[in-house]
């Protein structure tokens, strides 16, 4: 699928991209990475009040821009281009998604305009202890009682799950799986940061103890709600990979025009050649997987499980495989601290086992095409 961007888009694209080059230059990542905020706040609420990031893909009923889930593919290209350490994606991509579906007005009325602000964090409570992420293994309990509902269990691989200040927490209740809000200080929620392989993104553990909630979508059967989450915020992941491999990509071909050996750019050695053109392809086809499943997410999720389950797929694979090229392509100095070919690297192998990996999308794909 070819996707042409309208005049719109494309200036949120160059937008972006203008302010990501004077904002989060290389060095600026790697202090943000070792802060203890783990992002730039100042540069958080720039995103908020000058770009108007945060509410990309809200209602504008909402104080969103009234977009959808190609713009947020746009804006996580561009992030993940530059691996900006944020809380954007576990708010905006994550929770801002799963209270748009919800379908429970009350819920979006109460935290959207505070995320589409900037003024609210929040994340997708999801893996649990087992490190599923499958909904039908959710084991965190949700229990209803005379002062309302309250979760009790616990959750790995929270994204920003440390400092954000909603928790949207996958449970089980008597009628199955359901999204329950939990404040991220309520008494009964211990909170602990992952010693994560990925510098750039932060994981947390959260254990609930009885934690006070409030149910969101709806109160029912919530697997068809759920299954639009995931599906939704697979499909935001994809776009953030495409990003991070084409940032490889950018990166290998540039060092193999001015990297010299034998009185010659290495890039016109046929070996190079081919590793690049190889990259070329699998950046352009994680594209298309990634717009194409975008575009179906636009018109609703009825029809989004397949094309989320081939983007989650492909995208993974082809950002792995890009910054493992690009660093085999620097040689010596891609294995270096001091070069961010290892960020990516880093970054590409977390990303893959998020909300399950490669294998587990092409096993759910084949179920949904009945191979």
């Amino acid at each position: 699928m070819a996707h042409t961007l309208t005049e719109e888009q494309g200036a949120l694209r160059a937008t972006l991209r203008r302010f990501l080059a004077d904002k989060a230059p290389s060095a600026a990542v790697r202090r943000w990475m070792e802060s203890e905020e783990g992002h730039d706040p100042a540069v958080w609420r720039q995103m908020a009040g000058q770009l108007g990031l945060q509410g990309v893909a809200l209602p504008e009923k909402y104080g969103g821009s009234g977009g959808g889930p190609v713009e947020l593919g746009i804006v996580l290209e561009e992030l993940g281009r530059v691996l900006l350490p944020s809380p954007y994606f576990a708010t905006v991509a994550l929770a801002g998604q799963a209270l748009a579906v919800s379908g429970d007005d009350t819920a979006k009325a109460r935290w959207l305009p505070a995320i589409a602000d900037g003024s609210l964090t929040a994340t997708l409570a999801l893996a649990e202890e087992s490190g599923s992420w499958r909904l039908e293994d959710v084991a965190a309990a949700a229990r209803y009682g005379d002062d309302g509902w309250t979760v009790s269990g616990t959750k790995m691989f929270v994204i920003d799950g440390q400092t954000a200040d909603l928790l949207l927490v996958v449970a089980r209740a008597d009628t199955g799986p359901g999204l329950f809000a939990v404040d991220g200080t309520a008494s009964g929620v211990s909170r602990a940061q992952l010693d994560a392989l990925d510098p750039t993104r932060r994981l947390a553990r959260i254990d609930l103890d009885g934690a006070a909630a409030l149910r969101v979508g709806p109160r029912g059967d919530s697997l068809a709600c759920l299954r639009a989450v995931t599906d939704l915020a697979v499909v935001a992941l994809a776009a953030e990979q495409v990003g991070g491999a084409q940032a490889c990509l950018d990166a290998a071909v540039e060092y193999a025009k001015i990297r010299v050996q034998f009185g010659r750019p290495i890039g016109s050695f046929q070996a190079i050649k081919h590793k690049c053109a190889d990259m070329l392809l699998e950046v352009e086809g994680a594209r298309s997987a990634a717009y194409h499943a975008a575009s179906v997410a636009a018109q609703g999720p009825a029809e989004l499980s397949a094309p989320a389950a081939l983007a989650a797929a492909y995208c993974s694979d082809a950002f792995s495989h890009a910054a493992k090229e690009n660093i085999q392509i620097h040689g010596g100095i891609g294995y270096t601290w001091e070069h961010d070919a290892h960020l990516y690297l880093k970054r590409a192998k977390s990303s893959e086992h998020l909300f399950g990996g490669p294998a587990a999308h092409r096993a759910r794909l084949a179920d949904l095409t009945g191979i």
